[in-house]
C-alpha cells in the first residue's frame, strides 16, 4: 500500500524540487553567461577586443619563448617589452629580481645561456581586466640551457601584462620547474634549500 506524503494544500515533492532547480538556474545564469564568453578567459570588460588582445599576447608570448630557448635575444626583445618595474621570479629560486637588464653584456650572456631548443605553450587560463592581462601556462620546452646537454626544461609560468600607451608591457613573470608532481619530502627539502 502506498503512503501519502503530502497534504492537499501542500504541493507534491517533485514540484518543490522543480522550483529549486529553476531558482538555481536563475541564480547561476549570470555565471554561465560569463563563462560562455570564451574558453580559458575570465573577466573582460571590453568583450571581443579583450579576447583578441589576449589571443595576440598568447601568440607573442609563445613566439618569444621559442626565440629565448634558442638564444635569439633580439627576436625575444622585439616581441616582449619589459616594464621599468618588471619583476622576475626565476625558476632557479632566490629573491625576485627587479627590472630587465638591457646592457649589451647582459644580453650577450643571456643569449649564451640558452643554446638551441624548441618551445610550445599550453595555456591553462587567461584573465583580463581593464589594463591587465594574466597568462597562466606551461611552457613545454627542451633545449641546451646553462651549458647542460639538451633536456626537458618545461616550466609552470604566470605572466602579467599591463597596457602602456597603445602596447603591452610584461610587468611580472613567475616560472618554476615543478611541471611534474613532487612529494612532500622533495618539497620540504626544496623549502629547506637542499
Amino acid at each position: 500500500m502506498l503512503k501519502r506524503t503530502h497534504e492537499r494544500n501542500e504541493p507534491p515533492r517533485a514540484s518543490r524540487l522543480s522550483r529549486r532547480v529553476a531558482m538555481t538556474g536563475v541564480v547561476a545564469l549570470p555565471f554561465a553567461a560569463e563563462a560562455a564568453k570564451g574558453p580559458g578567459t575570465a573577466g573582460g570588460q571590453q568583450g571581443s577586443t579583450t579576447s583578441r588582445t589576449t589571443a595576440d599576447l598568447v601568440a607573442r608570448t609563445e613566439q618569444a619563448a621559442k626565440a629565448l630557448i634558442r638564444g635569439d635575444i633580439n627576436t625575444y626583445l622585439e616581441l616582449i617589452r619589459h616594464a621599468d618595474d618588471y619583476t622576475l621570479m626565476q625558476p632557479f629560486g632566490g629573491a625576485p629580481s627587479r627590472g630587465f637588464d638591457r646592457r649589451p653584456e647582459s644580453l650577450a650572456s643571456l643569449a649564451h645561456f640558452f643554446k638551441g631548443g624548441e618551445s610550445t605553450l599550453e595555456v591553462t587560463q587567461t584573465y583580463s581586466s581593464g589594463d591587465l592581462v594574466v597568462l597562466v601556462m606551461i611552457e613545454r620546452q627542451h633545449g641546451e640551457v646553462g651549458g647542460l646537454p639538451d633536456q626537458d626544461w618545461s616550466l609552470r609560468v604566470t605572466q602579467v601584462y599591463r597596457r602602456s600607451g597603445s602596447g603591452w608591457e610584461l610587468v611580472h613573470r613567475h616560472a618554476d620547474p615543478l611541471v611534474r608532481r613532487i612529494g612532500i619530502d622533495q618539497a620540504a627539502a626544496l623549502a629547506r634549500g637542499r
